[in-house]
């Protein structure tokens, strides 16, 4: 009886520490209790072209839902009765220390969908422990994003005009950026019929359906919209070359991201041999692409399918990552996204190789409802997942997280 009562009372803080956590909470994210109920939230809070723009993959969606799919093909293998009261999630990466396996993946366009929402996302990642990798289709000078959360990654897509990259990876470099993502599966734009269905366009063209539906949006049309009009102009794409880009509504922002079919290899070596930090590259679903990159000289890769927004039908992430890790993982760090939504998610992933894992959609929901409060709460729902399921493996570390804690559950 005695030992119960204490069971119970050793349970109590952490209990009321997440009652309280919650009523701490504006009342509309107080209700929200999983990455899911973010997508539900942001999807009456945004204009359905945006939303379309976030939620959408390509055509029939199929890599889509089978990068969801692929993690029910694992059960987890417990065990039971051990002293877990000392476990810790964090991870080591690239000689530092972050208090979680996962982290913030790249968002283009953020900052229309969440007022200065690429600041939002890197601050809070930031004050959390937690990579975050700046989109280089964003809105916000890297500079800017660079001095507000220093340790922050930033993904880059290689111009088309092959005689600006120079002055591009040299930018990245003088603005702090330690880690440099390259995105390489976008050799041409990936057909997203969700986009026109939805109402999206790029360049975004003002229209009388997207005035209507900022209007039944009150929160964003003046809390994100107007706030970024009147305090800080017209958005550009600031971070595609050395120089400022295009205005998010001239016709020229989707040429200045098109005509990269021809680039090669031989680019990646160019940008290693000149680039002198950490080089990640991201978009691999081929184990001779890993070992290619590796060969180069990457310290990571991201085995990746862009969230289901390229191909369709390319094979899912979480598929392609063990095999990845079996020929490259003693030479690199592997890492993987797309599909992931709980902490259980996570651990998946880790315990078929990944070093860190990065969702992109959920976390660029928090920040369309909450800003950088909902981006913490939505870290922190994810944090508690992966603290509990460790707890229920028997896991006291990350390290102790490996293939002998899943089964198949089916072929």
């Amino acid at each position: 009886m005695a030992s119960s009562q204490a069971l119970s009372a050793a349970a109590a803080p952490a209990s009321q520490a997440a009652y309280g956590q919650r009523a701490g909470l504006p009342r509309h994210l107080q209700k929200i209790l999983s990455l899911h109920d973010f997508e539900l939230a942001a999807q009456k809070h945004l204009p359905r072209p945006l939303f379309g723009y976030i939620s959408g993959a390509a055509e029939d969606c199929v890599s889509l839902q089978g990068n969801r799919a692929s993690f029910s093909q694992y059960g987890f293998s417990t065990k039971v009765m051990v002293d877990v009261s000392r476990r810790s999630q964090k991870t080591e990466l690239f000689g530092q220390t972050w208090d979680s396996p996962f982290g913030v993946a790249p968002v283009g366009i953020s900052a229309i969908s969440a007022y200065r929402g690429d600041l939002v996302l890197a601050r809070t990642a930031a004050s959390e422990g937690i990579p975050a990798i700046m989109s280089g289709t964003s809105l916000i000078p890297m500079e800017e994003v660079a001095k507000a959360a220093p340790g922050t990654w930033f993904q880059a897509y290689l111009p088309g005009d092959t005689s600006r990259i120079d002055g591009l990876i040299d930018r990245i470099d003088a603005a702090g950026f330690g880690t440099l993502v390259i995105t390489v599966d976008i050799p041409v734009w990936a057909n997203r019929e969700n986009n026109v269905r939805t109402g999206f366009s790029m360049p975004l063209r003002p229209s009388l359906r997207l005035a209507m539906d900022g209007l039944m949006r009150p929160r964003w049309m003046t809390g994100t919209l107007l706030r970024t009009l009147i305090q800080h102009g017209m958005p550009h794409f600031e971070n595609s070359f050395a120089t400022r880009g295009a205005p998010l509504l001239s016709g020229t922002a989707i040429r200045d991201t098109t005509g990269r079919d021809h680039l090669n290899w031989q680019h990646i070596e160019r940008i290693r041999q000149r680039w002198n930090g950490n080089l990640v590259i991201k978009g691999i679903l081929n184990e001779a692409d890993a070992v290619m990159a590796t060969d180069i000289g990457a310290q990571g890769i991201i085995v990746s399918n862009h969230g289901g927004r390229q191909l369709d039908g390319a094979v899912a992430p979480l598929d392609m990552l063990p095999r990845v890790v079996d020929r490259v993982g003693h030479r690199t760090a592997v890492m993987m996204d797309s599909g992931i939504r709980r902490g259980s998610d996570v651990l998946k992933a880790v315990a078929l190789g990944a070093r860190m894992v990065f969702l992109g959609r959920p976390f660029m929901y928090a920040a369309a409802v909450g800003g950088e409060q909902g981006v913490s709460h939505a870290i922190t729902l994810l944090r508690d997942e992966v603290d509990r399921n460790m707890a229920m493996l028997g896991a006291n570390s990350i390290a102790e997280v490996t293939a002998d804690c899943l089964m198949a559950t089916r072929d």
